[in-house]
Order: C-alpha cells, then structure tokens, then sequence
C-alpha cells in the first residue's frame, strides 16, 4: 500500500475538487470514461496514485484549463517519488511512511506525547531502547532502520526552512527510565539544548493538572501545511495502531484535543525547569551507583 503522502493527498483532494466544478457526479464519470469505479475511487481517497492515461482521461473530461492542469500533473509527478531516499524506508508501515512524509512538508507539527519523548526529540541511545522495548521481537536489522529513520526525521528540526515544532509531554514521560538512568540523564538534557532553538515549543503537564484528555494514552500529532488550501493532518499512534486521518472532522476533533492538552501544560520556563529537575535526579542516581 502507498504511503499517504502531502503529494498524494493534494492530488486526492484536487481530482475530488474537479469532478464537482465539472458538474459530474462519481458515477456519471464511471458512465462517460473508461475508468473503472475501484480506479477513480481509490484516486479521490488517495489510496492509490491513477496511471498517467487514467489522469489525462479525467483532466480531459473535466475540461481543466492550462494552468491547473500543470499543477495536477506536477502533485502527479511527486506522489511517484515517495520522497524516501532511503531504501529502508520501505520496511516501514505506510501511514508512518505517510507521516514522515508530512513532517518533511509541514509548516507547523503539534505533538502530544504520554509517555514516552516525541521521535522529534530522542536522543538515538534513548530511541534505540525505546524501540527494543516495545518492540522486543525485532531482528537487529529491523531495529537499527527504525532508529535511523526516527533520527533521519530530525533533521525537519534544522533544515534552511525549519518545521516548527509544539511539544506537549507528559510528566510520566520524563519519569519513565528508558534504558538506564544515563541514557535518561543526556535526554533530558537534549530536551534542554533543543528548546533554545526559535522554532521549537516544548511543555509539560505536570502530575499536579490532574485527570486530562491525554491519559488513555498513546500519541496525537497535527501537521498543518503553508499552503492554505492543504488540509491539515492527524496522526495518531497506540497499541491499537497507526493511523493518519485527513478529514476536516478528525483535524477539528483532535485540533481541540491538543489545545486542551496544552491548556494543562506548563509554560516554557517552567517546563524547562522540571526538565532540568528531572535530569539531577538521574544525575544523582549515577553518583550513587
């Protein structure tokens, strides 16, 4: 299965978008091309990125001018390179695919994690015990991809046209020794060295905010894009599994989700100072050890 990529999304949504200002419902296309019901369906939900025949096919009947037709074909062109310029990539699962895949294109990323430090942010010893630890099965291969490719993530963080990142973590996250209390120490103080850049928001919600929407646990992502146009997208990660959603409802549901979450949060400062809190405190674990 394809990864959901911007690219392929934008042409989902602008094929969708033609077909009504041609005045076409979905089976009068079906009636009137060779394209197959399945084939136009899978196209409108970005399931599936058409052959270049399907698309000019349906350019052609929506009569679509110059222009927009240039900007088709190009979101054409790039949903055929998924951007992965890792082979690697291919093993893993295509909604994550699909969201590394946004966080490359995104203008605006707003995560909440609940228990463990947003990909974003690990430290690559506290991501490689990270992923051993959930994911105890894993052959050596199958982990070192899975670390690389949560570290080949960061660099949205540092790009010429930075991602602009708004952290939310709860308190537990920092609490949970993942690896050894060293491993947790040097994290806690990347979290630290990662705040001071422009682009970067990180806040914490104390055990003290009480009960929140956030404690089922699991983690939220919402990615919006510069363009104005560009639906926003959700990502969402549990032990029930991955799933990226692109529905005006979902964004609104979880876009609320998130602003309660960090209505309970701490500011900045504060949240730095029980970061830095939580580090002498592992720090002091090694000087008794």
């Amino acid at each position: 299965m394809p990864a959901k990529t911007p690219a392929l999304r934008r042409l989902a949504l602008a094929l969708r978008r033609l077909r009504q200002a041609a005045g076409l419902e979905f089976e009068e296309v079906i009636d009137q091309s060779p394209v197959s019901k399945s084939t136009l369906r899978r196209a409108e939900k970005a399931e599936a990125r058409p052959n270049r025949s399907t698309l000019y096919i349906l350019l052609n009947l929506y009569n679509v001018d110059d222009a927009t037709r240039a900007e088709v074909e190009a979101d054409w062109e790039e949903a055929g390179n998924q951007n992965f310029q890792r082979p690697f990539h291919a093993d893993l699962r295509p909604d994550y695919r699909g969201w590394i895949a946004c966080e490359e294109s995104a203008e605006h990323v707003k995560e909440y994690e609940s228990h463990f430090v947003p990909g974003l942010g690990q430290t690559r010893e506290y991501a490689h015990c990270l992923i051993q630890g959930v994911w105890p099965s894993a052959s050596p291969t199958d982990l070192e991809h899975h670390v690389q490719a949560r570290i080949d993530r960061q660099a949205v963080l540092t790009k010429p046209k930075p991602l602009r990142l708004t952290a939310v973590i709860d308190q537990a996250a920092l609490h949970r020794v993942v690896g050894s209390p060293r491993v947790m120490a040097e994290q806690m103080r990347h979290l630290q060295a990662l705040a001071t850049q422009p682009n970067i928001g990180l806040r914490v919600i104390p055990f003290a905010a009480g009960a929140h929407s956030g404690m089922p646990g699991g983690s939220l992502a919402i990615a919006t894009f510069a363009k104005t146009d560009e639906p926003g997208v959700v990502y969402l990660d549990s032990m029930a599994g991955d799933a990226l959603l692109d529905s005006e409802q979902d964004f609104a549901h979880y876009s609320d989700t998130f602003e309660s979450l960090a209505a309970k949060a701490l500011d900045q400062d504060e949240s730095l100072a029980l970061i830095a809190e939580t580090e002498q405190h592992y720090t002091r674990q090694l000087e008794t050890a």
